[in-house]
C-alpha cells in the first residue's frame, strides 16, 4: 500500500512537510480505536528466532529505527507497532535549538538517497526525557543519541554530552554519542582521538557512578580512513564503550546518478541511503574484523532491502538500524527483513 499509493503523494510535497505529514498522521491514526492493533497485523512480524542479546539488552528483533526520525521521541508508541526491535530518538542537545534554516532535507530519488543538513533540531533534553517518562509502550527498548548545542564551543563539549546523558539517563536503555553529524559546525574535529578520548571519559565517569550504568556507544562517519578507524577501536578500548554505531551521512558526493548542477545546488548536507550501502558494509566489516568480533556493532547506512540488511550483518553487525531506506521502501521494509532472517 506504501509504495503504489501513499509515497507517490509524499513525495511531490517538501521532504520535510512530508516527514511531519506522517508523523501527523501516524499519530492520529493510532488514535482510533483498532488501528494500533491493525498496524501490528500488518507489519509487527516476530519470532523467537529474531531474538539478540547485545550489550546486556535483549532486543525482540535486530531491526531498529535509526536516530533521526523520531528526534523527539514524540512516536516511539506508534513506531513500536511497525515491528521495530528498538527505536533510537534524537539527536538530542541540552538545550532546545531550531537547527539549520529550511529548506534542509532533499531527496534524490534517482539515487534512492537523502541529503539533510538538519542541525539538531530538537526540543531539548529535559521536554524529551519527560515525554519518554509518559510513554505507554514499555516494552520497546529505546536508544538516547546525544549531541552538543550549537552554540557550545568544541572545548566545553563534554559537558553537552554529560548533560544530556543526565537528563535522558533513567528513561534510555542505551546510549549514543553523536560526534559524526556534518551538520554542526565543528564537530566532526570532535572525532578526533585526544578530544574524543576526553569526552568520552567523562560521560563514562558520570555513567560508570550509577547504580545501573547503560551501554555507552560512538556513532562514527563513513569518511575516517583505516588509520582513523584504528583510532576508533583504540579510543573504544580505553573509554570502555559497549559498542559503535557504523555509520553516519556521508559528505561525500561520489558515484551518483542524480544531475550533478542539482546536487551541487542542494549545498551542504550528509548523503544517506543506496549510495552509502557498500562503504558503511566496508567500515563494519573493517571494524568487526580488527576488533576480533569482541565489540558490537550497530549497522546503518543504504539498507533498503532484506539482503542489503544480511550484508550489514554478515559482515559483523550485531544489530541494524533504518532510516532512508523506511521513507523510501515504508514500513513493509521491517517485516520484510525479519521474515527473510527466519527463512535464513
Amino acid at each position: 500500500m506504501y509504495k503504489p499509493l501513499v509515497k507517490p503523494i509524499l513525495f511531490t510535497l517538501d521532504a520535510e512537510r512530508a516527514h511531519h505529514l506522517v508523523f501527523d498522521n501516524l499519530r492520529r491514526a493510532a488514535r482510533v480505536p483498532g488501528t494500533p492493533t491493525l498496524l501490528r497485523a500488518l507489519y509487527d512480524f516476530q519470532h523467537p528466532s529474531l531474538a539478540r542479546e547485545v550489550f546486556g539488552l535483549k532486543f525482540p528483533n535486530p531491526v531498529g529505527l535509526a536516530a533521526g526520525f523520531d528526534k523527539n521521541a514524540v512516536l516511539t508508541d506508534e513506531l513500536a507497532t511497525l515491528g521495530f526491535g528498538f527505536v533510537e530518538i534524537g539527536t538530542v542537545t541540552p538545550l532546545p535549538q531550531p537547527g539549520n534554516p529550511q529548506p534542509r532535507l532533499f531527496r534524490l530519488p534517482q539515487d534512492e538517497a537523502l541529503v539533510n543538513r538538519m542541525g539538531f533540531n530538537n526540543d531539548g533534553a529535559a521536554v524529551v526525557a519527560a515525554r519518554l517518562a509518559r510513554r505507554a509502550n514499555r516494552q520497546l527498548i529505546i536508544g538516547g543519541n546525544i549531541g552538543k548545542n550549537k552554540d557550545t564551543p568544541n572545548e566545553r563539549a563534554a559537558e553537552d554530552y554529560v548533560a544530556g546523558f543526565e537528563a535522558l539517563a533513567e528513561v534510555v536503555d542505551y546510549f549514543v554519542v553523536n560526534v559524526s553529524s556534518p551538520n554542526t559546525p565543528g564537530l566532526r574535529e570532535l572525532q578526533e582521538k585526544k578530544p574524543l578520548i576526553q569526552l568520552l571519559q567523562q560521560v563514562q565517569q558520570r555513567n560508570q557512578a550509577r547504580a545501573r550504568p547503560r551501554p555507552l556507544l560512538l556513532k562514527i562517519a563513513p569518511d575516517l580512513t583505516d588509520s582513523q578507524l584504528d583510532d576508533i577501536l583504540e579510543i573504544a578500548r580505553e573509554t570502555q564503550l559497549s559498542g559503535l554505531v557504523a555509520t553516519n551521512t556521508t559528505i561525500s558526493r561520489d558515484n551518483l546518478s542524480s544531475e550533478p548542477g542539482y546536487v551541487a545546488s542542494l549545498g551542504a548536507g550528509g548523503l544517506s541511503g543506496k549510495p552509502l550501502r557498500a562503504r558503511a558494509t566496508e567500515v563494519i566489516r573493517y571494524l568487526h574484523r580488527k576488533s576480533d568480533g569482541g565489540l558490537p556493532i550497530i549497522g546503518a547506512g543504504g539498507i533498503h532491502s532484506a539482503a542489503d540488511a544480511r550484508e550489514k550483518l554478515e559482515a559483523g553487525a550485531a544489530l541494524i538500524q533504518l532510516y532512508t531506506g523506511f521513507i523510501y521502501e515504508g514500513p513493509a521494509l521491517v517485516s520484510r527483513i525479519n521474515r527473510s532472517l527466519v527463512r535464513g
